[in-house]
């Protein structure tokens, strides 16, 4: 679709069209083109969720791991309960070298739904500690 056909488009479609372009766009590798999708979202709905953690997985891809910190902790306000936002919000502490808060959202995540993905994280997160503390 070009931007002049999302342009004509009611706004909900328009949003909804953008969001699925940027969630490919993440998909494919290609970040920074995720972020340009994203922007008329971030601004039109700053209360979803959604759109949040979309913009924190492609600011982590592009390696804006503060931004990505930023745009996690902002859906975890507006859901506590989403384990994939807290799983992620640990690996960009991991990245950022904040391991042990990057070990409390693991851990969290992990409680709330105990996949093999966050529990090998968190040994990882736990061998880097040890490693600093030896």
């Amino acid at each position: 679709m070009t931007d002049a056909a999302a342009a004509s488009q009611p706004p909900e479609q328009s949003g909804f069209h953008a969001f699925r372009q940027a969630e490919d766009l993440v998909g494919r590798r290609r970040p920074l083109d995720a972020l340009k999708a994203l922007e008329p979202l971030l601004d039109s709905e700053p209360d979803k969720p959604s759109v949040h953690l979309l913009a924190g997985r492609a600011y982590f891809h592009s390696a804006q791991l503060r931004r990505a910190e930023q745009a996690f902790t902002r859906v975890l306000e507006l859901d506590p309960t989403d384990h994939y936002a807290r799983f992620i919000l640990g690996r960009t502490l991991q990245r950022l070298g904040r391991f042990v808060e990057a070990l409390a959202q693991m851990r969290m995540a992990s409680a709330m739904n105990p996949v093999p993905e966050y529990l090998e994280a968190i040994n990882e997160v736990k061998a880097r500690i040890a490693l600093r503390e030896s």
